[in-house]
């Protein structure tokens, strides 16, 4: 039985994925739409639940660049917490960051494991 990540891997190979609201409409599609939302110090991704760095680990990166724009960036983050709910949280970057503490967000995420995950390989665009 394939994992939900798997899906969405064997899907893009398919597809040829490569921008973000393809993506975005992929991990809808296999119910990884999460968004993990930065707020306080910590991520939130509905009903209130609340996780620090170590109850995430980032199991894939996605970057993008605007076309016409190399400042319209964007860093896709695709997340799983320790209690299985995958997600993902988006970072606008250049003039357009879109958190209030933006430091914060970023020091957040350094802390976050990062997985290398054999399906991971398989996220390639």
């Amino acid at each position: 039985m394939q994992t939900q990540t798997e899906e969405l891997v064997l899907d893009q190979q398919n597809d040829k994925m490569s921008t973000l609201s393809q993506i975005l409409e992929k991990l809808r599609l296999k119910k990884m739409d999460n968004e993990f939302r930065w707020e306080d110090g910590h991520f939130s991704a509905g009903k209130g639940k609340k996780y620090n760095a170590e109850d995430l680990t980032i199991i894939k990166t996605f970057r993008f660049e605007g076309e016409s724009d190399p400042s319209d960036s964007s860093i896709l983050y695709i997340i799983e917490g320790k209690d299985g709910l995958r997600g993902y949280s988006i970072d606008a970057y250049g003039v357009y960051s879109n958190h209030d503490d933006e430091e914060g967000y970023d020091n957040f995420i350094r802390k976050m494991n990062v997985e290398d995950r054999d399906e991971q390989l398989l996220f390639q665009l």
